[in-house]
């Protein structure tokens, strides 16, 4: 019994001997000094610029949809699809004489009439379209809408050629739509001629809302906010220790 005895009392030790060791080893690893490691960001001075960015997407500035004003019967059709006409170019002769004529520069992208064929007072008879007066429409916020000014240059970028244009906005729309409980506006930039750009192809809109031109540049990851929201970066002094230092911001691109 005794000896039953003496084997429980030597295990309570040996646990108590692993605990205390174990509350010590703790103890050490939670007081003992952290080491912190920075990673080194040498300020520049450079150049600072933002941009507002829309979508929109490429259109004709030209487009004629030809109709019937009266009561005709088509006798000739004097163009065919993927012509290129000029204004004043005779689209279609009537049995009573009557010459219908293109009003615009563009190429013959329908025909919805044929020769001898009567159509009624708005029959669609063809369609013209200028691809060589091509503008990008895009849609302005009622929040942003107030940085933008007739004649303002813009740069366009369009992914589906990979290739950047300027261009000047011609127009700004009076009156917006609303869409999910904001107002929109539609804005519209002339473009150069390219023959690789395709109507409907996507376009980008940026539009310079800031810059500062000459001033320090830091990342922005290197700067943190105190708890009085002071911005503030972590340096090394004189003794190569780290200090903080309060700075004051300004513009920011979002690197």
């Amino acid at each position: 019994m005794k000896k039953k005895r003496k084997e429980n009392r030597r295990a309570w030790i040996i646990i108590g001997i692993i605990a205390i060791a174990l509350t010590v080893l703790l103890s050490y690893n939670f007081f003992r000094p952290v080491s912190l490691s920075y990673k080194k960001v040498k300020a520049q001075i450079g150049n600072i610029v933002t941009y507002y960015s829309f979508s929109g997407n490429v259109s004709s500035k030209e487009r004629q949809s030809v109709f019937s004003e009266k009561m005709v019967q088509i006798s000739e059709i004097n163009i065919e699809e993927g012509e290129e006409v000029a204004a004043g170019d005779v689209l279609f002769t009537t049995t009573a004489g009557d010459l219908i004529k293109s009003k615009i520069n563009g190429e013959v992208v329908l025909i919805n009439v044929e020769e001898n064929q009567q159509a009624i007072p708005g029959t669609l008879l063809a369609e013209i379209v200028n691809y060589n007066n091509l503008e990008v429409i895009f849609k302005v916020d009622e929040f942003d809408v107030g940085a933008l000014n007739t004649g303002k240059s813009v740069t366009v970028y369009i992914p589906a050629i990979k290739k950047e244009f300027s261009g000047d906005i011609h127009s700004i729309s009076k009156e917006g739509q609303i869409a999910n409980g904001v107002t929109f506006y539609t804005a519209a930039i002339d473009i150069e001629q390219d023959g690789n750009i395709r109507i409907g192809m996507s376009a980008e809109v940026k539009l310079i809302s800031d810059n500062a031109d000459n001033v320090v540049i830091l990342p922005m990851n290197v700067i943190q906010f105190d708890e009085q929201n002071q911005p503030y970066v972590l340096k090394n002094d004189s003794k190569n220790s780290v200090v903080k230092q309060i700075i004051t911001t300004g513009i920011n691109d979002g690197t």
